[in-house]
Order: structure tokens, then sequence, then C-alpha cells
């Protein structure tokens, strides 16, 4: 079963074991309007928690991607350099930016989990 969990800076990562699926959340995609562009960190690159990881460019603006967890790069979302509006369709589904081999569990408990992330949202409408 996976667990999601949120930053301040509204991405999220999806657990699935050891690894965790990284973008930006709905309420993100939604502030920056159609996304026509994405940059995708290169497999195997290591990030540290906070680090730019990504580029996320929109009709409005361009705002990087930061990983909300340390790790190596495993995996990316080739479909969104073709397509980038899919995170505008489904960002929290089919438009995760890059998924991560997760170096320190414990880095989790810094993140909002969804209640808290709902709760955040809250105060900026």
């Amino acid at each position: 079963m996976s667990k999601t969990f949120y930053t301040k800076d509204h991405e999220y990562i999806r657990i699935d074991g050891d690894t965790g699926a990284v973008g930006i959340t709905d309420f993100a995609q939604g502030q920056l309007g159609d996304v026509v562009f994405v940059e995708l960190p290169q497999i195997g690159t290591t990030r540290k928690k906070g680090e730019a990881a990504a580029v996320v460019e929109s009709v409005k603006a361009a705002s990087e991607v930061y990983a909300p967890v340390a790790g190596d790069v495993v995996e990316v979302n080739g479909e969104l350099e073709e397509n980038p509006a899919i995170v505008n369709e489904d960002a929290v589904g089919k438009g995760w930016f890059f998924k991560v081999k997760i170096a320190d569990p414990n880095e989790l408990a810094g993140l909002l989990d969804e209640a808290a992330y709902r709760d955040l949202i809250a105060t900026l409408l």
C-alpha cells in the first residue's frame, strides 16, 4: 500500500517500498496554469532533500521542483517530455516527474501528511 507525503512547496512523494514517485500537487498545477514544458533529472543522479531536481514551465511561470527526500533518481516520466499537459490532467497520478530511491526513510517524518497539507492549502485560499 502506498502512502503519500507533501512538502510546503507543493511537491508530493508517493511511497512504494523504498522508492517514491515525486511530482507537484494538484494545487500547484492549478496555480501554474497550462504546463508547457518539463525538464526532468537524469537517472542515476543523487539529490539532497530540498535540492532542485526538475523544472516545470507553464504559460504563467517557470518553477523548480525540489526533492522531498534525499536519494538517487531511478526513473523519470518520459511521457511528460512529449506531453507536459499530463501534469494538468492528472498531477498526482500519471503526472509524476521522477522516482527516487529513498536514502533515509526518517526524512519522511519532516513532511506533511494529507490532512496537514489540506490545512496548509486552506490557509492559502
